[in-house]
């Protein structure tokens, strides 16, 4: 783990020198919006790093739309002003790794929306997405086997059904550090595990019936306990 967070670190300060050498570039050329990047290479050859390395910055530039990336083209600046991008560099540079307080209370705010949503929007392939992940939970729970996964992909199926690809993205990204954080501090617990079964078979009763507020509610009440554990670590 001590080997896998130091790794971790190492790659941030790599990928942050590599973002500010990007906007070093932006700044002394004094590229406008549309105006194309250097290569992936000749920025590994500038950086003295490799071309993965400088594909995660990029990436990461794209992700929060600094950048635009071109099949074919290559990689170019979003269409916003220098010193909002600059501002959004600078910001971006500052970004501290999530703790798990700020996880789990970020995934209850989402989750409370998506459920309301999901409950609004749902198809029947939702539906069965849905259904398919509770039924794995239970069996797994049932067989005294953790769960943790089948759990997560239950509410991953929520988000999906809600029909908000942004919120669905949002999700998809924070679940690794969430599955993470949770083997770290085993908040799996037994009690709580069972007591999931009947909060997800509720859950999937109000987004069936369509029953907006009842979704939220009941996703408001199958948080209780991991917000109140969360504030006890």
């Amino acid at each position: 783990m001590e080997l896998d967070a130091l790794a971790k670190n190492e790659n941030k300060k790599v990928q942050n020198l590599i973002i500010r050498g990007i906007r070093d570039i932006i700044n002394h050329k004094n590229l406008e919006p549309g105006d194309k990047l250097p290569s992936e290479r000749m920025l590994s050859e500038k950086f003295e790093v490799s071309r993965s390395n400088v594909r995660e910055a990029i990436h990461k530039l794209e992700f929060y739309g600094l950048l635009k990336p071109k099949p074919q083209s290559g990689t170019f600046v979003a269409n916003i002003g220098i010193v909002a991008l600059n501002g959004m560099i600078d910001d971006i540079l500052r970004l501290d790794e999530p703790d798990f307080k700020s996880l789990v209370e970020t995934r209850i705010l989402f989750e409370l929306k998506t459920s309301k949503l999901a409950a609004l929007r749902r198809t029947d392939e939702d539906l069965k997405q849905m259904k398919m992940a509770l039924e794995a939970y239970k069996e797994k729970i049932e067989n005294g086997e953790d769960a943790m996964q089948e759990d997560l992909l239950f509410h991953l199926a929520i988000a999906k059904a809600s029909g908000n690809s942004t919120m669905n993205t949002f999700m998809l990204m924070i679940t690794p550090e969430i599955i993470t954080n949770f083997e770290k501090y085993h908040v799996c617990d037994k009690n709580l595990a069972i007591r999931g079964i009947t909060e997800h078979e509720e859950i999937y009763n109000a987004i069936l019936n369509q029953d907006s507020k009842l979704a939220k509610q009941k996703m408001k009440e199958h948080f209780r306990a991991l917000y109140q554990y969360c504030y006890n670590i």
